[in-house]
């Protein structure tokens, strides 16, 4: 029967774990099992506890070491906001998506955000072609769907209309690091749109993130580039839109029940965490939360 439900009650869980209910209420009091509760009763997600099962493997034991309360990987606004908002006590250490694939599989980062682009399938965030096909117990968890688009000076002095506009050469173009995210889909979509991208008058030096890129065109170092409708907005930049993309949470399976995670994602569930991402725009929570890979 348990298996027929999305979340179970205290008597469920406790059949299905083969656990006495004091048992279960034992665990819930010490915060060691996920559960919510409403209108007073205990509701189990049935998809948490299988989580939960598979990160207390005996295998899974050994091979247990501290990870230090990092997020690294690609910089967002609103996964910013929230680790500060909610008291996750996490660590940001931003220096793009390929550096945070680097640093999760080191052990030098509890979790990564990433948004990658694979040129050839035209997939997102595919452990296998990121090198992430070895983690046996890799978890990707969805943050939101991002509005990626060209960044302007407000009012957009140089009429920039879209990305073949990139090609005169009056205007600079700034850039990411070449294993950030944005720099994987400016490249695609340059190549989509038949642009020579080595024909383009590149701002001198790369942008390290996407407050760096907005900040470069704000202050006038470059006229346009590719980054995030937030971004834009904190920076008081003009937009325009492209394309929306994934923005997912890389970890391993067991820190997804680490206390700081859990306060982290417990937060989303906050109004005051879909109003955050209303006002810095260009978010789509819809999926916000949901485990979309699971080793």
């Amino acid at each position: 029967m348990a298996e027929q439900y999305a979340y179970l009650t205290t008597a469920e869980v406790a059949d299905y774990l083969r656990l006495k209910e004091r048992k279960v209420y034992d665990l819930v009091r010490q915060g060691q099992i996920p559960c919510s509760r409403v209108t007073g009763k205990l509701l189990f997600p049935r998809q948490q506890i299988d989580l939960w099962v598979l990160s207390h493997l005996e295998g899974d034991q050994a091979q247990r070491f501290s990870v230090p309360l990092v997020v690294a990987g690609s910089q967002d606004p609103l996964l910013e906001w929230s680790i500060r908002e909610s008291g996750s006590d996490l660590a940001m250490l931003c220096q793009g998506s390929g550096d945070g694939v680097r640093r999760l599989i080191d052990g030098k980062a509890m979790l990564a955000g990433i948004h990658l682009l694979d040129a050839s399938t035209q997939r997102y965030n595919e452990p296998s072609l990121l090198g992430l096909s070895g983690m046996s117990d890799l978890l990707i968890v969805h943050w939101a769907k991002r509005r990626q688009g060209l960044l302007l000076p407000t009012d957009n002095p140089l009429k920039i209309h879209g990305l073949n506009d990139l090609k005169r050469p009056d205007i600079r173009v700034a850039y990411r690091q070449p294993d950030a995210g944005a720099a994987r889909l400016l490249s695609c979509l340059l190549a989509r749109a038949g642009i020579d991208s080595s024909a383009l008058n590149w701002a001198p030096h790369a942008s390290l993130s996407e407050d760096d890129l907005a900040i470069s065109i704000s202050q006038g170092e470059a006229d346009v580039g590719l980054g995030i409708e937030a971004a834009a907005h904190r920076q008081q930049l003009s937009f325009i839109p492209l394309c929306e993309e994934p923005f997912d949470l890389i970890m391993q399976r067991r820190s997804y029940f680490e206390p700081a995670l859990q306060r982290l994602l417990a937060f989303t569930h906050q109004a005051r965490f879909a109003e955050r991402a209303r006002q810095l725009g260009g978010y789509d929570l819809g999926e916000a939360g949901k485990i979309v890979y699971n080793a």
